[in-house]
């Protein structure tokens, strides 16, 4: 039950110190996730409220069922992006993902099928990042620039925006660029904050945590201030900003997810609505998996504790499950909250507990005062949270250590501006392609002389052994003068399987038909069980090469004994 159930873990060690630390943090994270629920329900196509309803069940369900006390579960840039391609903009389909996104995440728990996550490599995902970071980024710039009407694809959205840059509402322009040149400078201020020593005067630890506290609710400070001009602008009898408008007061229903949806030519099924999905039916659930251990692990990393991804693949499933039912799309960890919770002394998820309850109270009482923030000022927020994602070193790092990962990077990257699945279903395939021509071909190190010594690299898998064969007869048979003897040498062999077996008895007795005989050495303990098992006609097994050659080496020097090949044979095993 403590493994399954992890608050069982910290709670009956809770104290009023970590209640103290909890409830900052919490509130602190609260301030920072109430403008960005905003901001990202306009990345997802989704009437701002569903920003809010997405905000506060991954909270209370990770309380309870997570394994990292930093990690803030609710909508994230990423996830608002892929919700934006598969949900087609429709509450009735973001909700529905959520649920399938849930149990597909959730029966993956169960099924510990967590080392799925493994076949993702990090050049698909920072070329999946860094794309989506130009893609929401430049989503965004409409806003800013008060134009509308312009489409969703990246594209066509270049396109409409360059060539109506003159439609440029200059009030929504100038606020934009205020509060992005706010958001940067708080954060610059907040990256180079000395931090107060607790020997240093009252009033220069009072300052500190004002400056701070300004700094890390810089998206709270920033949409308040923009609200306020807005409110200022409308008492006066005019409106330069394009405002967020109203948005519904009051708790989202607790409802199941609807699995049909109404339209003027008739209702969608349930079947019909899965085909629409498609592929984003294992994105989603995936990359939200992806996001949640990512984060988890680098700051598990920083706190000396370990994170079990098949447990955060359950809490991602509760929480994404029971999310649907208040109406939320899908959600997952999010980097720049986590950041916030770890800076303010988080000590266990329950900090998670009083963020939720921030956001259920703004939804109680504060919608209404949502509806004076300039769309701007929120573009504003999305960008300063999405730029830090484009990680335009990685390009010199694989140029460095290895140019063949650029690939991946690459195609990943580019494709994510056409489509978003279509970039990260390619990545990984090109990945996997890499992946299996490694196996197919791995290095192989030959040494020539009176012994003919061939070394595998690595294990060797099916796809290699025509390969390894391939060389072996080169060397051996098509020589000009073929040695008398191969020694091959599996000190790096750890695994085979049966084709590699077939394989090896087929090279025997090629080798035995050119008069050349084929012995193994250094072969480790599961591979060699596999080779006796087999009863490989010739096969002989030294347990060194040293001893392999200088036995070889006898035989070759007295090739008229007959004896030879019983001195090999009581060499064979012990």
């Amino acid at each position: 039950v403590r493994a399954k159930l992890p608050i069982l873990r910290w709670l009956p060690h809770y104290s009023l110190a970590w209640l103290q630390s909890d409830l900052m943090a919490g509130l602190t994270v609260g301030l920072t996730v109430v403008p960005q629920a905003l901001a990202y329900a306009e990345v997802a196509g989704l009437p701002l409220q569903y920003g809010l309803y997405s905000s506060f069940m991954g909270c209370f369900v990770y309380c309870f069922l997570g394994t990292a006390k930093d990690v803030t579960l609710g909508p994230t840039a990423i996830m608002s992006l892929l919700v934006s391609s598969y949900a087609f903009h429709q509450p009735v389909y973001a909700i529905l993902l959520t649920f399938l996104s849930g149990c597909i995440q959730l029966a993956m728990g169960l099924l510990h099928l967590g080392f799925l996550l493994d076949f993702i490599s990090c050049p698909v995902i920072k070329g999946f990042t860094s794309a989506a970071s130009i893609t929401i980024s430049f989503n965004q710039v409409k806003n800013i620039l008060g134009l509308q009407g312009i489409p969703r694809q990246f594209f066509l959205q270049v396109y409409e925006t360059l060539r109506r840059i003159g439609e440029t509402r200059a009030g929504d322009a100038v606020l934009g660029l205020a509060c992005l040149a706010a958001l940067a400078g708080l954060r610059v201020m907040k990256s180079h904050l000395p931090r107060a020593a607790c020997a240093e005067p009252l009033t220069a630890r009072v300052s500190y945590l004002i400056v701070w506290t300004s700094a890390t609710a810089r998206n709270a400070l920033v949409v308040l201030f923009a609200g306020l001009v807005a409110y200022s602008f409308q008492v006066m009898g005019s409106q330069p900003f394009t405002l967020t408008g109203s948005i519904p007061q009051g708790l989202p229903p607790f409802q199941l997810p609807h699995f049909s949806m109404a339209t003027p030519n008739g209702t969608i099924p349930f079947q019909s609505m899965v085909e629409d999905m498609g592929i984003g039916l294992a994105v989603v659930p995936l990359m939200g998996l992806l996001e949640t251990v990512a984060i988890a692990k680098a700051f598990a990393s920083q706190n000396d504790y370990r994170i079990d991804p098949n447990q955060e693949l359950l809490a991602m499933g509760f929480a994404n499950i029971l999310g649907s039912f208040v109406s939320s799309y899908p959600i997952t960890g999010s980097f720049g909250r986590t950041a916030v919770n770890a800076q303010s002394g988080v000590c266990t998820p329950a900090g998670g507990f009083i963020t939720g309850t921030l956001v259920l109270l703004s939804l109680a009482y504060l919608t209404s005062l949502f509806y004076y923030i300039p769309k701007a000022a929120l573009a504003a927020v999305i960008i300063s949270a999405v730029v830090p994602m484009f990680d335009a070193g990685i390009f010199r790092r694989l140029w460095r250590v290895k140019r063949l990962d650029l690939v991946p990077l690459c195609v990943t990257f580019l494709l994510c501006f056409w489509e978003v699945q279509y970039g990260i279903v390619a990545g990984v395939l090109v990945s996997g392609i890499l992946l299996l021509y490694s196996i197919a071909r791995p290095p192989i190190k030959v040494s020539e002389g009176d012994v003919l010594l061939v070394q595998p690299g690595s294990s060797l898998h099916f796809p290699a052994i025509e390969c390894l064969r391939d060389t072996v007869c080169s060397h051996a048979v098509a020589a000009a003068s073929p040695p008398r003897s191969i020694i091959l040498d599996c000190c790096h062999i750890s695994s085979i399987d049966y084709t590699v077996v077939v394989g090896l008895a087929e090279l025997l007795q090629e080798l035995h038909k050119h008069g050349l005989s084929l012995a193994f050495c250094s072969l480790q303990e599961p591979v060699l069980r596999v080779l006796l098992s087999a009863d490989l006609e010739g096969f002989q097994h030294f347990p060194s090469r040293e001893e392999a050659e200088r036995c070889r080496g006898a035989e070759a020097g007295d090739r008229g004994e007959a004896s030879s090949t019983s001195t090999s044979q009581s060499l064979l095993l012990p």
